[in-house]
């Protein structure tokens, strides 16, 4: 049995509308003030959580600009740089760190960050962060998860390029070295990713495969991937943040604006709400909606003793008389009493 916890003052669970993490990664483009221009856009849209990424180039990779060091792939959004070219763009400043987190208290977010390397957990560890995000790309990074597994705190790991075997390990070191509260993020790491690719429908079989709460870390374009995934149950959406794609960034393509991610976070509240649970019965709040069901009525007056025919009495709306499963069974059937068009037909009237 899966149980409710908290990250901060944010409950997960069944019982609870859905986590929403709004992901700056490097869409700051090394701007401090862009950055808390994100956060407060992120505040105003309804986000729940604000996560940023904690590394340097020097702890992702070395400068090299040979082999698999250089992005050749021209379909890659970062064709043409090495990788330590690329971390030196995305990384968002240890120094920013505090204030950016300052901000988004301030603004009633729940801040937290992705670690690299040991040295980023210890520096969060310092800021007190309450949750950690595990990469997919890091998520076989085992001294790594250990190392973040020790702190205690909520793990929200992502998934993609993994298989079911890896996944299965990465949970077995973080659960073995003090992870007690975990959540597994259905992800397709290909930026962006396609909605065909996205295959929702792994949600509900990783909890119940791995008895954790379950999510989506989302890079396909729009929200409606998102929203889906809150029926499948997803309890906690990632989805990359910016101010404007027009205006570029390392992860731009693949992130949504201001407006939505408002949407996100009103349609998957929306979407949660429904779900509900089975329930075939005439619920309370219908009863009133009754009367625009059809039923029997007299549509042309009749005499007592008249018999019934398709043209003094049809299957019409409102809903307060005899059923229309009784209609064909009426005709011929003769009237006990006069009756006026627009007469309810019941048993009393045969």
């Amino acid at each position: 049995m899966i149980n409710s916890f908290k990250v901060a003052d944010f409950t997960i669970g069944d019982d609870h509308k859905p986590f929403i993490i709004a992901e700056m990664s490097g869409n700051h483009n090394q701007s401090l003030e862009r950055a808390l221009e994100i956060v407060d856009a992120a505040a105003e849209a309804g986000a729940h959580g604000l996560k940023i990424q904690t590394y340097t180039a020097d702890t992702m990779t070395i400068p090299h600009d040979k082999g698999l060091f250089y992005i050749d792939d021209p379909k890659s959004l970062w064709h043409g740089t090495t990788l330590h070219e690329l971390y030196q763009i995305a990384y968002t400043p240890w120094k920013w760190h505090a204030p950016i987190f300052e901000r988004a208290k301030e603004k009633g977010l729940i801040p937290f960050s992705t670690p690299f390397d040991h040295t980023s957990v210890d520096f969060l560890e310092s800021l007190d962060v309450p949750v950690y995000k595990v990469a997919s790309f890091e998520n076989k990074d085992w001294p790594l998860l250990k190392k973040i597994a020790s702190t205690g705190k909520p793990v929200i790991m992502s998934t993609g390029a993994s298989t079911i075997s890896d996944i299965a390990e990465s949970v077995a070191v973080l659960r073995s070295n003090g992870c007690e509260q975990l959540i597994l993020l259905k992800c397709t790491s290909t930026y962006p990713a396609s909605p065909e690719n996205t295959n929702l429908m792994t949600i509900p079989h990783m909890r119940e495969m791995f008895n954790c709460f379950t999510g989506l870390s989302d890079h396909t374009g729009g929200v409606g991937a998102a929203i889906a995934s809150v029926s499948l149950g997803a309890r906690v959406i990632e989805k990359h943040f910016t101010l404007n794609r027009a205006e570029g960034g390392v992860d731009s393509a693949f992130s949504i604006e201001p407006d939505e991610l408002k949407t996100l976070v009103v349609e998957s509240e929306r979407a949660w709400q429904s779900l509900g649970q089975v329930k075939y019965e005439i619920l309370q709040d219908e009863r009133a909606s009754l009367r625009f069901k059809r039923s029997v009525y007299v549509v042309k007056d009749i005499k007592a003793g008249e018999a019934f025919t398709e043209k003094n009495i049809r299957i019409i709306r409102p809903g307060d008389g005899m059923e229309p499963k009784y209609y064909e069974k009426m005709l011929g059937k003769t009237a006990r009493k006069d009756m006026t068009r627009g007469t309810a037909l019941t048993w009393d009237s045969v």
